[in-house]
């Protein structure tokens, strides 16, 4: 098989070749010097506003952990304060568990707060002072930044303290809208609109009322029991069973006075 023969360089040949690989090296670091100074200043233009945006971040990122177990341990310290004052509740230490959750009350956050204005207003129907508990549940009752089912049992404290003084049609009016079966407070307004109804005498509307009570099963027992005499009483029979309440045939019972 013949050889390809070896082709020699010329001198002038081997000079362009070398100055060629030369130019190429430069146009490469050339290249890399430009990126590097691109690099600079993007760097000196957009550097610090990156920086601070990242720094900001990072903040903001530790202010919020701090914030959420500030939280935390803040709802555990209300948490035991309240537990401490129901227990002194128990033994009828009335002042010393109002005086524990004052500050609570006043400053504390939404559910805990609501807890504590709830107690106080409690102890101070315990001893007697009918006019000042009512005022306190009725501004608890008010405060928009309550939680509902709070408000909602605050106007139940209000409405049976002054019952008397307000009116029955006035009682049916507040707490007919909470009086439904599902409501978290329907056994505690149903009984006082039933009482109402009586008053006005509405005996039908009263035993409808408690028998619906007595046979709800989310109800206290010992609100059913005394509802389901109640709706007895006054010709409704609220014996649990599949059907409707029925009316029993039996002399009507006269409206309360």
């Amino acid at each position: 098989m013949a050889l390809r023969p070896d082709r020699n360089q010329t001198r002038s040949e081997q000079l362009a070749e070398r100055s060629g690989a030369q130019g190429d090296a430069f146009l490469r670091e050339v290249d890399d010097a430009l990126r590097e100074d691109q690099v600079l200043t993007a760097f000196q233009r957009y550097g610090k506003p990156v920086g601070a945006a990242i720094i900001a971040g990072l903040l903001g990122l530790g202010g919020w952990l701090w914030y959420e177990n500030h939280q935390n341990t803040v709802a555990g310290e209300q948490g035991e304060v309240l537990t401490q004052a129901l227990d002194k509740l128990e033994v009828r230490n009335l002042k010393a568990a109002s005086e524990d959750v004052a500050p609570i009350a006043s400053e504390g956050t939404d559910g805990f707060r609501a807890s504590a204005m709830m107690l106080q207003a409690g102890v101070l129907s315990e001893q007697g002072k009918a006019d000042e508990a009512a005022k306190a549940f009725a501004a608890i009752a008010a405060d928009a930044q309550m939680p509902q089912a709070y408000r909602d049992l605050a106007t139940i404290r209000e409405v049976s303290l002054t019952f008397d003084k307000i009116g029955a049609d006035k009682v049916v009016e507040r707490l007919k809208p909470l009086a439904v079966p599902g409501n978290a407070w329907f056994g505690s307004a149903g009984e006082l609109v039933g009482i109402a109804y009586m008053k006005q005498g509405k005996n039908d509307l009263a035993g409808t009322m408690f028998a619906q009570i007595a046979k709800d099963e989310t109800v206290p027992d010992s609100l059913r029991r005394r509802t389901r005499q109640m709706a007895g009483l006054l010709g409704v029979d609220a014996v649990e069973d599949p059907g409707a309440a029925k009316v029993i045939q039996r002399a009507s019972v006269p409206a309360a006075n």
